[in-house]
């Protein structure tokens, strides 16, 4: 199995930026793709961003692109997610989620993930 956590949420405020990283054991980093995705109290889980296994291909949610980004360092076993420009509909718990060696956009499709961190943006 896999054991992901994230960190790096908190408390910003409009047009700030906060990096959320995503630590992962267990097993071998690189054979899995990873993702993130965000929920809101009452709202669907969300699909943000995801990188392939060797950092090749990524994706992007409308809501995001350009604003947040997505990178990965296998040595260290660590995934990131940039985000700038915050808005207060920002505000959610955000997770990262990892793939077994495909990348995807949909949260029924990953493997494993982490229990998530608190991002609040005030306005």
């Amino acid at each position: 199995q896999v054991q992901l956590v994230e960190s790096g949420g908190g408390l910003v405020q409009a047009g700030g930026s906060l990096r959320l990283s995503c630590a992962a054991s267990g097993r071998t980093f690189s054979n899995y793709a990873m993702g993130w995705f965000r929920q809101a109290p009452g709202k669907e889980r969300e699909f943000l961003a995801a990188i392939s296994r060797n950092s090749g291909t990524t994706y992007y949610a409308d809501s995001v692109k350009g604003r947040f980004t997505i990178s990965r360092d296998n040595a260290k076993n660590l995934a990131y997610l940039q985000m700038n420009s915050l808005k207060p509909e920002d505000t959610a718990v955000y997770y990262c989620a990892a793939n077994f060696l495909v990348v995807v956009t949909t949260t029924r499709d990953y493997d494993y993930w982490g229990q998530g961190t608190q991002v609040t943006v005030s306005s």
